[in-house]
C-alpha cells in the first residue's frame, strides 16, 4: 500500500511537506481539483494517501480494510472537495475529517449493530419479551443527547476504546470519559423509569455493558 502510493507525483512532492513550496503546490492542486481537474486529484492522492491510510488504519485496525476506506476517501473527494475552504482549516485536517467519517461508517457496517436495528437481533430469536426490552434500550438511547449517545454506541456496540473514540470524534479523551459517564448514568435512569431490565442474552450483554 505504501509503495503503491509513491507514484511520480509523490516523488515530485519530495519537497519538504509543510514547506512553502509544498503548501503552494497543494493549494493550487486543491483549486484545480475543485474545478474538476482529475490530474490535480491524482496529485493530492499521491501527496496525502499515506497520511489518510495511516490515520484510517489507526481506526479500523486492519490493513485491507484501511486500504478500502482510503480508496473510498479519494473516490468521494471529487464530489466533496468543492465544500473545502482553505481559510477554515488546512487541507490535511479537512481530508482526515472526511476519512474519519468514512471509517466510522465502515465500522458501523462491519462491526456494530445500528441502534435502530438492535431490536431485530432479539425479536428474531423467539423471545417477544426480550425484543420489547431491546426496544426499550433503543428508545432510551434515542432520548440521550447526541454526543452521549454516540460515545455509548461507539464504546459498547462498536467496541472502540476511549482513545479511538477521541481520535475519531475530534474530542479529548477526558471529554470522552465525561460523556461516557454522564451517558451511562442518564441511560440507566431512563431504563429504570421504563421498568426495563435485561432479559435475553443479547439484551443482558448490551444493557449490562452500557448501563450496568
Amino acid at each position: 500500500m505504501h509503495e503503491a502510493h509513491r507514484c511520480k507525483g509523490a516523488d515530485q512532492l519530495a519537497v519538504e511537506r509543510g514547506s512553502p513550496t509544498s503548501t503552494r503546490l497543494v493549494s493550487r492542486a486543491v483549486k484545480q481539483a475543485q474545478a474538476g481537474d482529475r490530474e490535480a486529484l491524482g496529485f493530492l492522492y499521491a501527496h496525502y494517501a499515506d497520511n489518510v491510510y495511516g490515520y484510517v488504519r489507526s481506526i479500523v485496525h486492519d490493513h485491507h480494510e484501511a486500504e478500502d476506506v482510503t480508496q473510498q476517501v479519494f473516490a468521494k473527494l471529487i464530489g466533496v472537495i468543492g465544500s473545502y475552504e482553505e481559510r477554515d482549516v488546512p487541507f490535511l485536517a479537512w481530508i482526515l475529517r472526511v476519512a474519519r467519517n468514512l471509517a466510522v461508517d465502515h465500522i458501523r457496517g462491519q462491526r456494530m449493530i445500528p441502534v435502530e436495528e438492535v431490536r431485530t437481533s432479539d425479536e428474531g430469536g423467539g423471545d417477544p419479551a426480550g425484543g420489547g426490552r431491546m426496544n426499550d434500550l433503543r428508545d432510551a438511547l434515542s432520548q440521550l443527547p447526541r454526543d452521549q449517545r454516540e460515545v455509548l454506541v461507539l464504546r459498547h456496540v462498536a467496541g472502540l476504546s476511549p482513545t479511538e473514540i477521541a481520535t475519531r470524534t475530534g474530542r479529548s479523551e477526558g471529554s470522552i470519559h465525561g460523556l461516557h459517564h454522564r451517558g451511562r448514568k442518564a441511560l440507566k435512569a431512563e431504563l429504570t423509569s421504563r421498568g426495563a431490565a435485561p432479559a435475553t442474552e443479547n439484551s443482558r450483554r448490551l444493557q449490562a455493558g452500557i448501563a450496568g
